[in-house]
């Protein structure tokens, strides 16, 4: 906290604070417990980043075959964007979702590379939803 003096509310909230962090202390010393941060390597991120490429280039490789492994024609069509500002795709032509699943897939990794790594997994997250939109039209057209 900062602030010119401390109120009385200050001085209550700083006093439970310490009261429960002492509770906390004696309870870890009594059982023997060390308290460790969460160690997260990025090479973790990384490889679940490589895993993410794999399948969706497994996906893109497939997304052009239908029946008999003839092409499957687009429909033409626009993109939208919903309100929430996730890609609207319903209705949207396979080609469309298809280069939306790259488009994404390289905005994620550029925020990876930043190390915005809540940017990087949210767009995981929606390549995902939308590989799952991809594989069911293509199951369709089997």
């Amino acid at each position: 906290m900062y602030a010119d003096r401390i109120t009385a509310s200050m001085e209550e909230a700083i006093d439970e604070t310490n009261r429960r962090r002492a509770i906390q202390v004696a309870y870890n010393t009594e059982r023997g417990i060390d308290p460790q941060p969460l160690r997260k390597r990025i090479a973790d991120i990384t490889d679940m980043l490589a895993r993410e490429d794999e399948t969706t280039e497994e996906l893109l490789a497939t997304w052009g075959k239908g029946k008999g492994g003839k092409a499957i024609a687009p429909v033409p069509g626009l993109s939208r964007m919903s309100d929430d500002g996730r890609a609207d795709t319903a209705g949207l032509p396979s080609a469309e979702l298809a280069d939306l699943v790259q488009q994404l897939t390289e905005q994620m990794h550029a925020a990876a590379a930043d190390l915005q790594f809540e940017v990087a997994a949210r767009l995981r997250d929606e390549v995902s939803d939308l590989k799952k939109e991809l594989r069911q039209m293509i199951e369709a057209t089997k």
